[in-house]
């Protein structure tokens, strides 16, 4: 006994098998001459059924496109069809709607964050125009567009507003005409 352990234990390298030595391995010695007849009658019966189905299948697909045909199913729309079904699939998933919910949220906190900028935004402007260095340049620009439009217009400052300043100031500055217009300058103009 200790020698048939011996055998299945041993430790030598299995060594390659000659592929002409298995190819010439009588399998008709394991299966006899009746088996191998009924083998093959069941073989024969197999293979004429799967013939049958074949015909079968294919006759039934023929009269499944023609209902389909009858319906006015088309291919194209069918796979419209499937790309609904799929995409409804989809958007029920749980994953899609806690995305959705997701970005959603994300969506209203950025649009609060924004308007919250631009208010602060709105409120800094206004707080550098309430600005005493505001306030003295916006002087500055006044008394340097009334001296210029005095200089150019000719007219009394009338006072008023800065923005009246500078609507009058451009106004007057839209009245003037330029001279010595070159008869290339329109048209390279319009180009």
């Amino acid at each position: 006994m200790e020698n048939k352990q011996q055998g299945l234990l041993e430790t030598e390298p299995l060594q390659e098998v000659d592929e002409d030595a298995v190819s010439e391995v009588d399998l008709s010695n394991s299966v006899s001459e009746e088996e191998r007849e009924e083998i093959q009658t069941e073989l024969a019966k197999l293979e004429e059924e799967i013939s049958t189905l074949k015909q079968v299948l294919a006759a039934k697909e023929k009269h499944h496109a023609e209902l389909k045909q009858k319906l006015g199913i088309t291919p194209l729309g069918e796979l419209r069809q499937n790309f609904c079904r799929s995409w409804y699939d989809m958007q029920s998933s749980t994953a899609y709607r806690k995305t959705s919910e997701t970005i959603s949220t994300a969506g209203q906190k950025t649009s609060a964050a924004l308007s919250n900028l631009g208010t602060a935004i709105s409120r800094k402007f206004g707080d550098m125009r309430n600005s005493p260095s505001f306030r003295s340049f916006e002087e500055k620009v006044e008394s340097t567009v009334s001296s210029l439009k005095q200089s150019k217009v000719g007219g009394a400052n009338s006072g008023g507003s800065f923005e009246e300043v500078l609507s009058s100031t451009a106004h007057a500055s839209a009245q003037e005409t330029p001279t010595n217009h070159h008869p290339l300058e329109n048209s390279e103009r319009t180009c």
